[in-house]
């Protein structure tokens, strides 16, 4: 699902989502980065305006949101996105500001706060961790702040990275009990197997229910 096509159209009228009390939102970096590998501020705004009318209709949003890598490339006048773990937490590092400094933007003019939380593996499978964390995020909901959450890339070693930010946004979405993920890519669908060897479009993914006691 691309974000420049079909932001409006996925996230807001897929009856599912709309019925959702609590939502993460998923936007990986090909979604919101422009040919030359910097940060589309159109495609952000259009996410924006996607997130805030579910808002408008009672929904919560958690985004969890790539990019910082990208926003950071220009400014340390890298050509290219890094292979070594060194450069990519620099740009991250440079990044995660910049990135951040858009949403504030964009989110400003529906007069929405949003909150940056930056998490490691650890903090998602450790008890304190995972307690402190969820405290913060459902404090942010409670005060109307639309969290905005990505890896601590700075930090982070290869031994305890998430990996992608679909794991990440799996896990927020079980920290927080939302009712559904949502992941906003450059690939069509989630597929059964390999397209390239038939595999076929998994229209939706229903989990077990959570019961809220």
């Amino acid at each position: 699902m691309s974000t420049p096509r079909l932001t409006q159209s996925v996230i807001t009228e897929r009856s599912e989502i709309t019925r959702a009390r609590r939502l993460v939102v998923k936007v990986g970096s090909s979604s919101l980065t422009t040919l030359d590998g910097g940060i589309s501020v159109d495609a952000l705004n259009r996410l924006v305006d996607a997130l805030q009318l579910l808002r408008s209709r009672g929904t919560q949003i958690v985004l969890v949101s790539s990019g910082a890598i990208a926003a950071g490339l220009a400014p340390l006048g890298l050509e290219r996105r890094p292979h070594d773990l060194a450069t990519q937490q620099a740009a991250a590092a440079v990044g995660q500001g910049l990135l951040l400094a858009h949403y504030n933007r964009a989110f400003a003019t529906y007069r929405t706060t949003v909150s940056q939380v930056l998490l490691t593996v650890e903090d998602l499978i450790r008890r304190t961790h995972y307690t402190n964390a969820l405290r913060a995020i459902e404090k942010l909901l409670s005060l109307g702040s639309v969290p905005i959450v990505n890896e601590n890339d700075a930090v982070a070693t290869h031994e305890i990275r998430f990996g992608d930010n679909d794991r990440l946004a799996a896990l927020t979405a079980n920290l927080i009990r939302a009712d559904g993920l949502v992941l906003l890519s450059d690939v069509d669908a989630l597929y059964d197997g390999p397209p390239e060897q038939g595999g076929r479009p998994v229209p939706t993914v229903r989990g077990p229910r959570i019961w809220r006691g």
